[in-house]
């Protein structure tokens, strides 16, 4: 078998293969072979058919069948033979068979990049901390009680704390703005959702009330028509209501799942669940950190087959998002592919980092953490042992898993040789970072 290789591009390659008819006539005639002892034709007694019968009805297609599969081996033997990593299927653009003498096609694919990783001992990463204070637990424990508030109806004036329920129309250069109009709107005086002054301007109204506030949007506002504009707000206040907190007591522990222990038991489960919800957020800002800095500080030639595949991949996954959660999402499947390709791109590249740092490394998953994140995805199902079995019983679930095991193993590898500086955050903090770095 001739082969011979042309670069035709960075990562681009076309490929001549030249396999010799030998090769084909052989297989093609041994198959007939075997078919003259198993197939039926009329006049011929089972087994008996004569080479010639068989090859007149049956040579093309063998022939056929045969070139393809010489086409598909002889690729992987040409690859391994010329030392090439396809970074996809390749495409046959010609295969001429000769009639007779010699197979020739060509291929052309795309190889993977040659990765030269930089040292990753000079990334400076930092590692967030977080310890759970009695104030964070306080904190926490106020949320609970809101959310199990009463609000009754009170005929007195709206302080901070209060919920209004109020018709407005706002307008701005005298013309009525899209959001700004609204019946039976429920707004809670102090909570900061709503244009600054707004709630602060209401202080102090009683049911029955109409206020008028003049007030401004904000340079920033994500609204460009309105940025910086003034603003008039024409507010019927409908009905105050006075918010009443439930009472900490053995029936509220017990609404939440604390039924012994009173209040020290609760207030160390709440403290539980702080430090496993900081535990998450610490691991998941880590990960992204050491993603953001491998690629950022890694320049990689990509293979646009990767690129085009993965594209394809972030759009499904997006759909897939929003009609899980009951959304349209005709706009996602009618889009333009370069709106992800940016996505595609990261993906690719941190895909091709993470298997050269495995390589180089001779990292290996961990199966006491496939294990682990298996037996806590069960935990959550009525029969966990049943979930877990699943996994272990298809190779395609299991690979998923071990796959998110070994991104951990890599990154944990990652931290464990570049320079990790600790600093600490309050439990508010660290959520508030990991809302700021999703943005």
């Amino acid at each position: 078998m001739q082969v011979s290789v042309e670069n035709t591009g960075a990562l681009e390659r076309k490929m001549r293969v030249e396999v010799p008819e030998d090769r084909i006539s052989t297989e093609v005639m041994n198959r007939l072979q075997s078919m003259t002892r198993t197939t039926r034709v009329q006049g011929f007694r089972p087994g008996k058919v004569p080479l010639k019968v068989v090859k007149n009805r049956f040579g093309t297609r063998v022939r056929e069948e045969v070139i393809g599969e010489v086409v598909r081996s002889s690729f992987y033997e040409a690859i391994t033979q010329e030392k090439l990593r396809p970074a996809g299927p390749p495409q046959i653009i010609h295969v001429d068979d000769g009639n007779g003498e010699d197979l020739v096609y060509t291929a052309t694919f795309e190889i993977y990049p040659e990765i030269m990783l930089s040292p990753v001992e000079k990334l400076e990463l930092e590692r967030p901390s977080c310890e759970i204070t009695d104030a964070a637990v306080d904190k926490m424990i106020q949320v609970l009680r809101k959310q199990r508030r009463d609000l009754n109806p009170v005929l007195r004036a709206a302080a901070m704390g209060d919920v209004l329920v109020i018709d407005f129309t706002g307008t701005a250069d005298g013309a009525a703005f899209e959001g700004g109009t609204a019946e039976n709107y429920e707004i809670e005086l102090g909570s900061k959702r709503f244009l600054i002054g707004f709630e602060e301007g209401l202080v102090g109204s009683e049911a029955g009330a109409e206020v008028t506030l003049k007030l401004k949007f904000p340079d920033d506002y994500r609204n460009e028509a309105l940025k910086g504009k003034p603003v008039e707000f024409q507010v019927h206040v409908r009905e105050v209501r006075e918010t009443v907190l439930p009472e900490l007591n053995d029936a509220l522990f017990a609404s939440l799942g604390v039924n012994t222990g009173g209040l020290a038991a609760f207030r160390e489960e709440i403290k539980r669940n702080l430090e496993r919800e900081a535990e998450m957020a610490i691991r998941k800002q880590m990960k992204d950190m050491v993603m953001k800095a491998l690629h950022e500080s890694n320049s990689i030639e990509l293979p646009q087959s990767m690129v085009d595949r993965e594209v394809r991949q972030v759009q499904q996954q997006l759909i897939e998002n929003l009609q899980q959660q009951g959304l349209a999402y005709d706009a996602i499947e009618s889009a333009e592919p370069s709106l992800f390709k940016q996505e595609a791109q990261r993906r690719v590249a941190l895909q091709l980092i993470f298997a050269e740092i495995v390589r180089q490394n001779e990292i290996r998953v961990d199966k006491a953490r496939v294990r682990e994140m298996i037996e806590k995805a069960a935990s959550g199902y009525e029969n966990p042992s049943a979930v877990v079995n699943w996994y272990y019983s298809d190779q395609k679930n299991l690979a998923e898993v071990e796959a998110l095991a070994l991104e951990d193993d890599i990154v944990d590898w990652v931290l464990g040789h570049a320079q990790v500086t600790e600093k600490t955050y309050t439990f508010d903090e660290l959520m508030n970072k990991r809302q700021t770095e999703a943005v």
